[in-house]
């Protein structure tokens, strides 16, 4: 079943997560202790994060540095086939444009395409780490809905060229990431939500947030891309704070307010145990009321996370 089916389906909540590839060096045992983990819940599909190179310093003999272009996270393709080939259920791996050539991608396509995977999350992706010829190469897509146009002819049997070839049997089905406070690069939530339309327009099916601590953020931006006439499925993204140095950390980094009742609870923690038990009750509260608010999907991102988001899902599910 694809993820729009299951989202659509009355009456339930879905419950899915996000993984992140192992460190290059590790093995899919390290994905697998994860969704063991949190297995018993009954996730409806799982998500696997795409990650380019980055340029990294090795310290030479004499003192002087080397820089080096390592991925230091690959594998997605391989791992959204593992996952399914094991678990049986759908995974939907991240395709990103930032970082990756227009023939990259249409590779990644092909490969997942032998593999049957066939539901994606289709991404921009994080650009900080890039070095500014690689953001300005012409090889790789600007922005998200130049990559969401390529599927879209790929699904339609047409390659990067514009060749034809055959369709493939089945096409890709993908999702897009909203913000709820807006994307750090938009102007004005006017904008974002525009972009965003663009995209439901292309062909995304749903929405998942980023991450929010605030909930009436999460209502009043439904409403407010309702009223816009987007009425594609939002998922909410939620994550567990399980660090004292989140508190910072995490504004800085996702421009996600926190709610200041949450802030006093953190800062009168002694310890990041402390902090992560604040995570988890924040969390459970949030996830409460999003289920009676009937909310198509809980979607976690588990970095760091995964004994929170076990805790978590024990209290709701």
């Amino acid at each position: 079943m694809s993820v729009i089916d299951l989202l659509n389906k009355k009456g339930t909540t879905a419950f899915s997560f996000e993984i992140l590839p192992p460190l290059k060096g590790n093995n899919f045992s390290k994905v697998c202790a994860i969704i063991d983990k949190l297995r018993e819940f009954d996730p409806k599909y799982i998500n696997i994060t795409t990650h380019h190179s980055e340029n990294v310093y090795k310290e030479n003999a004499d003192g002087s540095l080397t820089r080096l272009n390592v991925r230091k996270r690959p594998g997605t393709v391989a791992i959204a086939s593992a996952i399914q080939s094991k678990y049986h259920l759908p995974a939907v791996p991240h395709v990103v444009c930032k970082g990756f050539t227009k023939e990259e991608t249409e590779y990644a396509l092909i490969d997942l395409q032998y593999l049957g995977v066939t539901e994606l999350l289709l991404l921009r992706g994080d650009a900080n780490k890039l070095e500014p010829k690689q953001l300005n190469d012409g090889k790789s897509h600007e922005h998200a809905s130049d990559l969401i146009q390529q599927v879209v002819d790929f699904n339609a049997g047409r390659d990067v060229d514009g060749n034809a070839f055959d369709r493939p049997e089945t096409p890709f089905s993908f999702g897009v990431a909203c913000y709820p406070e807006k994307h750090e690069e938009a102007p004005n939530m006017e904008s974002d939500i525009a972009f965003l339309k663009q995209k439901i327009a292309l062909g995304a099916e749903y929405a998942v947030t980023q991450m929010f601590f605030d909930n009436q953020k999460y209502f009043d931006f439904v409403a407010r891309v309702r009223r816009e006439g987007i009425t594609v499925p939002i998922i909410p993204g939620i994550k567990p704070i399980v660090l004292l140095s989140q508190l910072t950390v995490l504004p800085k980094i996702f421009r996600s307010d926190l709610p200041s009742d949450l802030v006093s609870a953190l800062t009168r923690c002694k310890t990041d145990d402390d902090a992560k038990q604040v995570g988890v009750e924040w969390s459970i509260a949030q996830c409460r009321e999003l289920l009676k608010a009937g909310v198509p999907s809980l979607h976690f991102y588990t970095l760091m996370a995964t004994e929170s988001v076990r805790q978590i899902a024990k209290a709701i599910y």
